[in-house]
């Protein structure tokens, strides 16, 4: 079994269905890339994914996606725009069933915190697609404002019936933080959501865990 161990991928995957990771965040965080990457982590981990096109809102996410999955050589499954996400999101997931792909990174638009609309059609997909892994991305540097990205996109998840909290943070930019890395763990110690990733520049394996003796070191420093 491919997914065996600790951590955030330990879990079993649902019976008779992929594992499903959908990556959620604002505007311009790079969540489409930090998809891409752990795309990468897995292939390189013997997993066979699946990228799924969910963005169908912004202009240029499907082709952008596309170009990730081409670069990769992994199959990508989208229907354009202007659909409904979870619909796109559910099809994705039946048609790796299908073709034998064991995990689907499911890419959402990005949405600012505030915005009810979206927000609530966010909680519509990851309700509907019962995801196995929901992940958080945001930028390294964000400071104050990603405790309250965080807390709302949370609440967003937990509210109205739902009860699907975020499991795991990726921080982007991590490389330009040097040792500017407070914020950081204030955002994981104030929601007890971990931190499962960091990127650190813009290859394809430019994504690591966190380091806890780096991180002690840059506080100490």
């Amino acid at each position: 079994e491919k997914r065996q161990g600790g951590g955030l991928f330990g879990g079993a995957k649902k019976s008779g269905r992929p594992y499903v990771i959908v990556m959620i965040g604002i505007n311009g965080v790079g969540k489409s890339t930090s998809l891409a990457k752990i795309a990468y982590y897995l292939q390189s981990n013997a997993c066979s994914p699946l990228l799924a096109a969910c963005d169908t809102f912004r202009s240029g996410a499907v082709e952008q996606l596309a170009v990730h999955a081409s670069c990769l050589d992994l199959p990508l499954y989208h229907r354009g725009y202007a659909k409904d996400p979870s619909a796109v999101a559910k099809a994705a997931i039946a048609k790796a069933q299908e073709d034998g792909n064991d995990v689907v990174l499911v890419d959402t638009a990005g949405r600012m915190q505030n915005n009810v609309p979206l927000m609530k059609a966010l909680a519509k997909l990851v309700t509907e697609t019962s995801p196995d892994l929901v992940l958080f991305v945001c930028e390294a540097l964000v400071g104050n404002d990603g405790m309250d990205q965080l807390t709302m996109f949370q609440k967003a998840l937990t509210s109205g019936g739902h009860s699907r909290p975020i499991d795991g943070i990726v921080l982007t930019k991590f490389d330009t933080v040097s040792d500017k890395v407070g914020a950081a763990l204030t955002l994981t110690h104030l929601t007890g959501v971990p931190i499962a990733f960091c990127g650190t520049g813009q290859k394809y394996n430019h994504l690591k865990p966190l380091s806890v003796p780096f991180v002690i070191q840059s506080l100490f420093s």
